[in-house]
């Protein structure tokens, strides 16, 4: 899943991003409304982590700019301010959550996880499909029962296939959700990752999950077609 974190304060920025990196997210940041807003509306985000005060447009311009574009994306508002007025105003125009400065990073992670649960495709903290079970928030995988141990990266795309079962994912669909924009790996890199997914999850076993239809793009599911 991929989030955008849009926040001034550099350092801060780059906590948060290193935070959601950890937790398998793939994090795009910006430092002013403007860059924000231009990312917020050229990439298909998960969620978006948003700063009130904001040189330029504000934090609460480019919330209200979003949502006259994108009325489901879940949007954090992060913020010095406490009063009860202004977390009203922010969740009034379209705010999902509200985290007052100074706060503590699992926390944030945590709120995040609680929005991505709530979307109606996501709101299963175990994803099931066939004999093969993805606990999202230990971050576990079993097959059959047997514990598949796999890599940040590796889990996040088969999060994504998982959450989408119902559909064939191309090749740029799965960059923009798994990668982040600082990508500027192999063109293959999917490929690559798609090969080590099978060789742990589809090896061993007799039903294949993962399905390739050439030219298109990648899927996960348990029909023989």
């Amino acid at each position: 899943m991929r989030v955008l974190v849009i926040e001034d304060e550099e350092r801060l920025a780059a906590i948060i991003a290193r935070s959601l990196k950890d937790e398998g997210f793939a994090a795009d940041t910006a430092f002013n409304g403007e860059r924000g807003l231009e990312l917020a509306l050229a990439h298909p985000y998960d969620a978006i982590i948003l700063d009130i005060m904001l040189p330029g447009c504000s934090g609460t311009q480019v919330l209200h700019s979003i949502r006259a574009n994108n009325k489901k994306v879940p949007i954090i508002m992060l913020t010095a301010r406490d009063a009860v007025s202004d977390k009203v105003a922010h969740m009034d125009a379209g705010a999902d959550d509200y985290l007052t400065k100074p706060f503590a990073t699992a926390e944030l992670m945590g709120r995040i996880r609680a929005l991505l649960r709530r979307a109606p495709a996501q709101r299963t903290d175990t994803l099931r499909i066939d004999d093969l079970e993805i606990d999202r928030m230990l971050r576990q995988v079993k097959r059959g029962g047997k514990r598949i141990e796999l890599s940040v990266k590796e889990f996040a795309l088969l999060e994504y296939l998982a959450l989408g079962t119902d559909r064939i994912h191309s090749r740029a669909m799965i960059i923009e959700h798994v990668w982040d924009e600082s990508f500027e790996g192999l063109t293959n890199i999917v490929d690559v990752y798609i090969r080590q997914l099978r060789g742990k999850i589809d090896e061993d076993y007799d039903k294949k999950l993962i399905k390739t239809v050439r030219g298109v793009g990648y899927g996960l599911n348990d029909k023989d077609t």
